[in-house]
């Protein structure tokens, strides 16, 4: 039976995202400019910056989420094109600024979210619950969740979700030590056979698997 850290990879599906010349300005100011990467499967990247340097408007511009001021962004999967207006249902995050319905209890958020993408490997919500050791609050409303359990909720969502892309956004934001092990050990056994990006502050416990990296202050 799989686990939530024992994903095997998907044969066959390739995945990329290409960021094309693309800019980002908000009236006259530009946040980046002239941003050309291609994101592949298996090469990971870590987007580094400090804070306000633009790290997270540039993972939106890649979600499709906000419009580019120039260039273009394309998806492809497996060899198949897609629309950014269409490619929400292509990926999993893991934000600051996505929030969770705190009326929903841990086992009703993931009935909801896997009506919308359905869980890798065939996992039940009993096993997503056990690997984000969860289970003695698995039927507790979300809003009485501590930050870091809130966390563990978005990770997990993130990272077990069948999906060719997945966005982290500070990941180890509200994790104390221990959590920052499984969070490792969470990634490890699901960035195979997709494109994962992460947004850091350079803090090497968040982006150990990448293998790519991108400066926001190279394209001001």
């Amino acid at each position: 039976m799989a686990t939530a850290t024992d994903i095997p990879k998907e044969g066959g599906q390739m995945s990329s995202i290409a960021l094309a010349d693309v800019g980002k300005r908000f009236n006259r100011d530009w946040i980046f400019r002239h941003v050309s990467h291609t994101f592949r499967q298996d090469a990971h990247t870590v987007i580094v910056g400090a804070n306000g340097s633009g790290k997270s408007t540039l993972l939106q511009v890649i979600l499709g989420s906000l419009v580019t001021s120039e260039g273009t962004v394309s998806y492809d999967v497996s060899g198949k094109q897609h629309a950014v207006e269409d490619g929400l249902g292509l990926f999993s995050m893991a934000t600051p600024y996505l929030e969770l319905i705190e009326e929903y209890t841990l086992r009703e958020m993931l009935a909801f979210h896997g009506s919308l993408r359905p869980f890798r490997g065939g996992l039940t919500h009993g096993q997503i619950i056990a690997s984000l050791y969860l289970e003695e609050a698995a039927d507790r409303p979300i809003r009485y969740y501590s930050s870091g359990m809130r966390q563990r909720v978005k990770l997990g969502l993130a990272l077990l979700s069948d999906t060719p892309f997945v966005l982290l956004d500070e990941p180890t934001a509200n994790l104390d030590r221990k959590a920052m092990d499984w969070y490792a050990d969470l990634v490890t056994g699901n960035m195979g056979g997709r494109t994962v990006i992460v947004c850091s502050n350079a803090q090497e416990q968040e982006h150990f698997f990448c293998t790519d990296r991108i400066s926001v202050d190279d394209f001001k």
